[in-house]
């Protein structure tokens, strides 16, 4: 089969937070958007061949628990990662930030310590910060273009009131995924600390040629035991606002405190139209991702090319996976906030402010390309004009 990943989807008008935010809330209906890690691409044909069936039914009661969806995510991550995992392992959650904010809350207790692995996605920190506990940063390292986690650092910053490590892997929003290597120095220095790990894996599926996500929880059996993998269609197949994703438990009593944190709110499980969106996902959208994944990546060489030689002295960062890449703007000496002006204002793009990731990351922006190829040259060519502004 072929997907057509050129056409442009107008999503004005449609309650998109996406485009809506530029339009509504900052003053800049003009700009296109390129930050919120949402694609500009139709969900799956299989997706929306499920849901449609499942809208001209015309019933949409409470839904129970369909053991088709667990075989659904048991076979996908078998078929992609070869871990082989049990149904009864998954624990169903409305989405990955509540997730993190549960594991928060079952895996610690107020005062105790949680590492981060800076600059990372914001709601890292603020599951940590608003359930009371100690955020302890563990900031990774930048050298020759290249991200890499310190393990040095880490070492050093554990005690005994560290109880829990959030990984994000793939890491966003830098792109990295990690290797083996890394995984299991992380590992070796999680089990000699006797620390939870939650593993943000919801970017696992979106790895580009030449690197392969390993989930962490396939380290080994004492790794298995202490982690916790949270993963999700939603960024892969363009459906979070579905709010369906799932938690990866071995332990049984990591399992049941995880459990414990939604029904002490109510929550039980998804809406019936994300299960449907995840089971279709899962089962019959493997081609349109490998077709999503050349689409990216090429998108990614497009604008590394275009920055090389157009866009000097900024600077960008192709990823290894996910369709978030940085740009460094710090060689054009503008103040964080001169730099975010210069983007929405003058160039019309709007990306993520770096800082939000971390102060690591100040002075650059996270640039979402998951869109046709048509608007990146757009995107890229209001850049240009705009730099021609400031020389």
């Amino acid at each position: 089969m072929t997907f057509d990943f050129d056409t442009i989807l107008d999503r004005r008008g449609t309650g998109s937070v996406k485009w809506d935010i530029p339009a509504m809330k900052l003053g800049a209906p003009e700009a296109i958007p390129m930050w919120v890690a949402d694609m500009d691409f139709a969900a799956p044909p299989a997706v929306r061949e499920a849901l449609a069936r499942r809208v001209s039914h015309g019933a949409f009661g409470y839904p129970s628990d369909p053991v088709s969806v667990r075989e659904a995510a048991v076979d996908w991550q078998k078929t992609r990662f070869g871990w082989e995992i049990r149904p009864e392992w998954l624990s169903y959650a409305p989405g990955i930030v509540p997730a993190l904010y549960a594991c928060v809350r079952a895996f610690s207790r107020p005062g105790d310590g949680v590492i981060i692995q800076t600059p990372v996605y914001p709601p890292f920190f603020s599951a940590v910060e608003a359930s009371g506990r100690w955020l302890v940063r563990n900031s990774l390292r930048f050298e020759s273009g290249r991200w890499t986690m310190d393990f040095d650092d880490l070492r050093r910053r554990i005690d005994d009131r560290i109880k829990l490590i959030i990984l994000c892997s793939p890491h966003n929003p830098m792109g990295r995924v990690w290797t083996e290597e890394e995984l299991r120095r992380l590992a070796e220095i999680c089990l000699e600390r006797n620390l939870v790990v939650v593993a943000d894996e919801i970017h696992g599926d979106l790895v580009f040629r030449g690197h392969r996500h390993m989930p962490f929880a396939t380290l080994g059996p004492e790794v298995t035991a202490r982690t916790v993998t949270l993963i999700a269609p939603s960024k892969t197949f363009n459906v979070a606002g579905l709010a369906a994703s799932l938690a990866v438990i071995e332990n049984r009593v990591l399992r049941e405190g995880f459990r414990k944190e939604f029904a002490d709110i109510g929550w039980e499980l998804p809406n019936i139209f994300g299960l449907v969106a995840m089971e279709a996902a899962y089962r019959g959208g493997g081609s349109w991702l490998e077709a999503l994944l050349e689409y990216l990546e090429a998108g990614a060489d497009l604008l590394q090319r275009f920055f090389d030689e157009r866009l000097r002295p900024l600077r960008f960062y192709k990823p290894e996976g996910t369709y978030l890449g940085l740009v460094d703007g710090r060689g054009l000496g503008l103040s964080p906030a001169g730099w975010n002006d210069f983007l929405l204002r003058k160039a019309r793009v709007y990306l993520n402010d770096g800082a939000m990731f971390g102060t690591e990351t100040e002075g650059f922006a996270r640039l979402n390309f998951a869109c046709p190829h048509s608007v990146l040259r757009e995107a890229l060519e209001r850049i240009e004009r705009a730099l021609g502004g400031l020389r």
